[in-house]
């Protein structure tokens, strides 16, 4: 590594080359302002020194021009030139060294092989009803008895990472201008204002829906419950992800459900070959329900040949397709993941989503196109838990309609990517050989598969004592599978503190692993 050598006037030449001429006044140099394609010119900027990066154009530990220089050679202000170095600092492409400037930072990849994709040759098993709830009771119980505990098994990010203040001060201007809104009772649907602008936005999506074409729901659990429910009776079959997450085992438990777990990849999500197998041989199942984009746990996206192929088969089976869908916004993709709903022509799929994960975990909003059913989720809305709270939806639509919740969305994921990266490096330097994981494109969770020898529920006893929460994989299945898999999640904003939990469970893993082999 060259860890003082500047950046050749040449290799800063090419980056400033690479510029739209737009963006340039007639000297040459980018103008300081906003480039013809609509994005701020310090994203313009960051983005050429990112593909210079890429190239090799740039090398690890090369010196970036102080912030004077950047702002002489490139003709911009010091704010332009400070938060492009900000945006490049936050996607972990350079490090800032005291009294030294910035640096092209090393990019360190996991050496760990991936993980195993399932077998397909392998038959689903039968149908069989949940009692996984016990052992979630099981898990909540223990967390609670080490508050303390750094919580690496959570499901969103920390509350830091989210738009606490501005939250705050749109709730309160909300407030001003309607000030019943927490006593008078709202529409059933949900705030019309909030559905609209939703309907605009699911174009991103690839869906295409009216305002009265979205209910709204006390998060996406809310959703995938009135799913259920429109289109299954107590005893039915329904197909689920496996592995899969263990809240949708535990509403299809309290709903009298039985669950046939269909194997998923780590990389493209349910094997539609095995599913198409297991809707000839179980002809009772009424409905599947999948993550399409960064499965939980797996991480993984279906490609859209799968996602097209899908939807197909459950179009011409005349089987409901549920679609939980809260995580797309999340992906480090250039341009987000669409979502099932795309593809439906004829109404099979319900679209299930919220901002539990992307906005607000606090604020519990989700909503629901119910496809076909649509009318009959209406009605079990009605009935299950009336009209949703309304403050929150009317803060959530002011925050929509401007661009802070596209900037909230970059500086989320930024800051996502690098939690994920600094955490993957440490996996990979601290846990025992035979450990698998296949790193995610986006979200928060690694699936880790451990050398089979380790349990993940002794594993998950034994990081409560070293003060840190996960969770093991048998919560990830209804048909004791994966006992020797985990779920981290990258919730902390310390990335210290992260680097030495994970530090802890590789040698503790490595531990009960010699432990095990012992004779």
């Amino acid at each position: 590594m060259s860890t003082f050598t500047s950046i050749p006037d040449a290799q800063a030449a090419t980056c400033t080359e690479a510029l739209p001429a737009d963006s340039r006044p007639a000297d040459g140099r980018p103008a300081d302002g906003r480039p013809a394609d609509g994005r701020p010119l310090y994203r313009q900027l960051a983005d050429q020194y990112r593909r210079a990066i890429d190239n090799g154009v740039l090398r690890p530990g090369d010196r970036m021009p102080s912030m004077r220089a950047f702002m002489q050679r490139h003709g911009v202000s010091l704010a332009t030139a400070t938060e492009s170095y900000r945006t490049l600092e936050r996607a972990a492409l350079i490090d800032a060294r005291p009294r030294a400037g910035y640096f092209v930072r090393a990019r360190q990849a996991a050496a760990l092989p991936a993980a195993t994709e399932p077998d397909l040759a392998v038959v689903p098993g039968a149908a069989q009803f949940v009692g996984i709830h016990s052992a979630i009771s099981a898990i909540v119980s223990k967390f609670q008895r080490y508050p303390d505990a750094l919580n690496l098994g959570g499901a969103t990010a920390s509350p830091d990472l989210y738009p606490t203040d501005a939250l705050q001060k749109a709730a309160l201007r909300a407030l001003r201008r309607r000030p019943t809104l927490l006593t008078a009772a709202g529409p059933d649907q949900g705030d019309p204002e909030l559905r609209a602008i939703i309907a605009r936005r699911a174009l991103d999506a690839g869906i295409q829906i009216g305002m009265d074409d979205v209910i709204m729901t006390h998060g996406g659990i809310e959703a995938v419950n009135l799913a259920l429910r429109a289109v299954t009776q107590p005893g039915d079959t329904v197909a689920v992800e496996s592995p899969c997450f263990f809240g949708l085992l535990q509403v299809l438990e309290s709903l009298g459900l039985r669950a046939l777990e269909i194997p998923a990849s780590p990389t493209t999500g349910i094997a539609i070959e095995a599913l198409a197998f297991a809707l000839q041989t179980h002809p009772d199942v009424k409905a599947v329900v999948v993550v399409p984009n960064l499965q939980n746990p797996l991480g993984s996206v279906m490609p859209d040949t799968h996602k097209a192929q899908l939807v197909e088969l459950c179009a011409r089976a005349g089987i409901p397709l549920i679609e939980d869908d809260p995580y797309r916004e999340l992906s480090d993709a250039a341009q987000s993941p669409r979502s099932l709903k795309a593809w439906d022509t004829d109404g099979t799929v319900i679209h299930c989503t919220s901002f539990n994960k992307t906005l607000a975990p606090g604020m519990r909003v989700g909503w629901i196109n119910g496809g076909r059913w649509h009318p009959r989720i209406g009605m079990l809305k009605f009935a299950q838990s009336r009209h949703n709270e309304q403050l929150s939806q009317v803060v959530l639509a002011e925050f929509l309609e401007t661009n802070a919740y596209e900037r909230h969305l970059r500086r989320l994921r930024d800051r996502l990517r690098i939690q994920r990266e600094r955490m993957a490096a440490a996996i990979a330097a601290s846990f025992p050989e035979g450990t698998r994981f296949t790193p995610p494109g986006g979200g928060m969770f690694f699936w880790i598969e451990l050398p089979r020898d380790v349990s993940s529920a002794a594993f998950f006893d034994a990081a409560l004592d070293e003060g840190i929460r996960l969770m093991p994989g048998t919560v990830f299945s209804n048909a004791g599978r994966f006992d020797h898999f985990i779920r981290l999640s990258c919730p902390s904003t310390d990335l210290d503190q992260a680097d030495d939990a994970v530090r802890r469970l590789g040698r503790l893993a490595a531990q009960r692993l010699a432990h095990a082999r012992t004779p």
